[in-house]
């Protein structure tokens, strides 16, 4: 995170923080960070350990989570320490890899959320494309791609963070703060809100409002018969036309129900880092920055819910999510038997779905492995 310590230091006498302070924040970074850290630990393990939860919009989850991890242990934790001691207890070597890691994991959940909002563009504006670019294959380099440039980009911190010595009447503080002027680090304070805020929320936009023109604006597509001599007859035809219509409809129903809950996180993105990324630029023009400190835990607060949040809506809004959790946390004979018959009915549901969809939403069955449908809650007993 930014530190807002200045490279002078104070000669006056030390005030430290008060014990209201002191409980109230290290009760709720603490209890957001724990949560955080478990919930996200088990989006990936459930990702990586259920094999039909592996799709291309899980992956770029995964990589979500993996970043949403590097914040909360490389800045919620260490802010804990802060609070209740007041000075820096990491030393040296702790300063410069704890905020090489704080921005590689900020940067890269902004890049994972532009990924899988260009992904699910690219899905459903662009179905045929679509087979051939959303793919599991093709996720997993743009997530390592994402992973290396960011790597990258943020090594200029261990140039640019150091520890650094506050002498006061009554005491000495130690702070990790930057080395480097204020006329300096400001550009890049501004690069950074530029390309990884303002840049992934502006392509967003435009990008979500595109989809919704097509998922919730345009009618659904009606199925249709295909004409030639099948042998069957016009009660078999009108039974498959049924079942391949209610099929276009519960494809279209899933995409809508993943569309939504991805946007639900991009919003929340934009919400709970607003107030933390408007107060550096604020301060960026301020003769002297505001730094109280409730306020400063307000918004640090917000950045670390951001990053607990996301398994909390997966959750609430992917019923897979929510089953693939349950057995995660199961165990015993009676659990996998449940697991087992649970992949058994998943499998025919897919297999039964793909078979009647047209060949240009082939793709979509594995956008519908996020999220519930008819066939779903039909399932949800044998889970539980």
């Amino acid at each position: 995170m930014e530190n807002f310590t200045t490279s002078n230091a104070t000669f006056g006498p030390w005030t430290d923080r008060s014990m209201a302070y002191k409980l109230i924040s290290t009760f709720l970074v603490l209890t957001i960070c724990v949560l955080g850290i478990v919930g996200n630990i088990m989006v990936v393990l459930v990702v990586l350990t259920t094999k039909h939860m592996r799709t291309p919009t899980n992956c770029y989850l995964v990589s979500l989570a993996a970043a949403d991890l590097m914040v909360l242990v490389a800045a919620g934790l260490p802010s804990v320490a802060d609070s209740l001691y007041g000075s820096w207890l990491f030393g040296r070597a702790g300063c410069l890899c704890i905020t090489y890691f704080q921005y590689l994991g900020i940067n890269a959940s902004s890049c994972s959320i532009t990924a899988f909002t260009v992904e699910r563009y690219i899905a459903i504006c662009h179905p045929i494309r679509a087979q051939s670019l959303c793919t599991y294959t093709r996720a997993k380099r743009i997530i390592l791609g994402v992973w290396v440039t960011t790597s990258l980009y943020c090594v200029m911190w261990f140039y640019l963070a150091d520890t650094e010595e506050l002498v006061y009447e009554d005491a000495t503080v130690v702070a990790c703060a930057y080395k480097v002027s204020r006329n300096l680090y400001l550009p890049i304070y501004f690069f950074d809100f530029g390309v990884f805020f303002v840049l992934p929320l502006t392509l967003s936009t435009v990008l979500y409002g595109l989809i919704a023109r097509i998922l919730f604006l345009n009618p659904l597509p009606k199925a249709r018969s295909k004409n030639g001599h099948d042998g069957l007859s016009a009660g078999s035809k009108m039974n498959g036309l049924k079942c391949s219509s209610q099929c276009s409809s519960t494809t279209a129903a899933s995409r809508r129900q993943v569309t939504k809950m991805l946007a639900v996180v991009v919003i929340l993105f934009a919400v709970l880092w607003m107030p933390y990324r408007t107060l550096v630029v604020v301060n960026s023009f301020l003769q002297e920055a505001y730094l109280d400190a409730w306020f400063l835990l307000f918004c640090r607060t917000c950045v670390y819910l951001n990053s607990a949040i996301n398994p909390v809506i997966y959750n609430a809004m992917s019923q897979k999510f929510r089953a693939a959790f349950r057995r995660l946390c199961s165990c015993g004979p009676r659990a996998q038997a449940k697991q087992a018959a649970y992949s058994v009915a998943l499998t025919y549901s897919v297999a039964k779905e793909t078979s009647m969809i047209e060949s240009t939403e082939h793709f979509s069955t594995e956008m519908e492995d996020l999220t519930e449908g008819p066939d779903d809650l039909t399932e949800e007993p044998v889970t539980n």
